[in-house]
């Protein structure tokens, strides 16, 4: 099997990379920690690079490209700890997209901007489609679904949606009585949709709780598999982002180890900073593998797609943790300071490990796909 990205998935990273370049992002996200509009709005940015279009078909006016393609972008955005609308907007599109909506060409040009709003598919520990709660561990209740005919009326509340707060759709998953999810796009000036944006610890995350009270929508003709796919398509986004941020948190840790000396001794060369190193190396590049079997698996074994995408976050959630406290540790007392850039990546840390489900979720979801037999395949 060949690995190596062809030249249109270097040209795309390559073309990210230099845009999110250009944008003072870490600078805006510890700013943004005192002055919430100090945080950069990149959308802009990601209708003139064409990410809005990523996962739409050509025939809906996208790009036509898969998961793998939405990560490499992923990567170079957790590089520079950019909060770039991805984890909203991506899912989102590719349901409509799947789903024939009338409005996705007008999603995947930037002309309307959508946000899914998650559900997590059933597992043998939550036999229903759940949301994050608003407070607590405990999950809730995805919204209840009415059908009739072509539309849908949803009930209910979200809490934590990426970028809900600034979207102009919403792309929910609610439950019928008889339990079934059904998806739906609504409006977000339609009667019976209150959107509360909010943000915690790292600015850079643009959150919202979404209220839905009889709010009315257009159903997706989706099946169950399409409707999880977007749950585990933010999985996978989540992890791309840890790795391009335990990348940059790596290389800072590896250039200050070779530049400070104590007793005479650059600090690197001492084996509990050069074995803390390593470690991240060794997650950092775990996590790679399993991201690209997880672009692999969405587009040519979608069955293996929930496996890979969730071992993606279990083992990336895991490697940014412990690239964001070796690298405070690394920089010893400068690295526990506002001055330097360590504590934003550790912000970055623990919120993701907490966001859509949790580093916690995803492992709990590996484990019920080796048991029941739809882990990777041996043959």
């Amino acid at each position: 099997m060949n690995l190596n990205l062809s030249d249109e998935q270097e040209f795309l990273r390559d073309a990210a990379r230099d845009a999110l370049s250009r944008q003072a992002t870490v600078v805006a996200a510890r700013e943004g920690l005192e002055d919430p509009a100090a945080v950069l709005d990149l959308w802009p940015l990601a209708i003139e690079a064409g990410w809005t279009g990523l996962l739409v078909s050509e025939e809906h006016g996208g790009a036509g490209l898969g998961a793998y393609e939405a990560i490499l972008v992923a990567i170079e955005a957790g590089k520079v700890l950019a909060g770039a609308p991805l984890l909203g907007p991506l899912p989102a599109s590719l349901l409509l997209d799947r789903g024939g909506a009338a409005v996705t060409a007008d999603v995947a040009a930037g002309e309307r901007r959508a946000a899914w709003l998650p559900a997590r598919p059933p597992s043998s520990l939550e036999p229903a489609w759940t949301v994050d709660p608003r407070a607590g561990r405990a999950r809730a209740a995805a919204p209840t679904a009415a059908v009739d005919g072509d539309t849908v009326t949803f009930t209910g509340t979200v809490s934590w949606v990426p970028d809900a707060g600034e979207a102009d759709l919403l792309v929910v998953v609610g439950v019928t009585a008889e339990g079934a999810p059904v998806a739906g796009v609504v409006a977000t000036d339609a009667a019976g949709v209150h959107v509360e944006p909010t943000w915690r610890y790292d600015a850079t995350r643009r959150l919202a709780h979404v209220t839905l009270d009889g709010a009315v929508g257009e159903r997706l003709a989706l099946g169950d598999q399409d409707i999880a796919a977007a749950w585990y398509l933010t999985h996978a986004l989540i992890a791309a982002e840890s790795l391009g941020a335990v990348e940059t948190a790596l290389a800072a840790s590896v250039a200050y180890a070779k530049d400070r000396f104590t007793f005479g001794r650059a600090i690197g060369s001492y084996q509990a900073v050069k074995h803390g190193i390593v470690e991240i190396l060794r997650r950092q590049e775990n996590t790679r593998s399993l991201l690209i079997y997880t672009g692999f698996a969405f587009s040519d074994v979608p069955e293996e797609f929930p496996y890979a995408a969730s071992a993606a976050r279990s083992v990336g959630g895991a490697a940014l943790d412990y690239a964001a406290r070796e690298q405070i540790a690394v920089h010893g007392g400068i690295g526990a300071t506002w001055e330097h850039d360590a504590p934003l990546t550790f912000r970055r840390a623990q919120l993701s490990r907490r966001l859509v489900g949790g580093t916690d979720d995803a492992t709990d979801r590996v484990a019920e796909e080796l048991l029941a037999g739809r882990g990777p395949r041996r043959d």
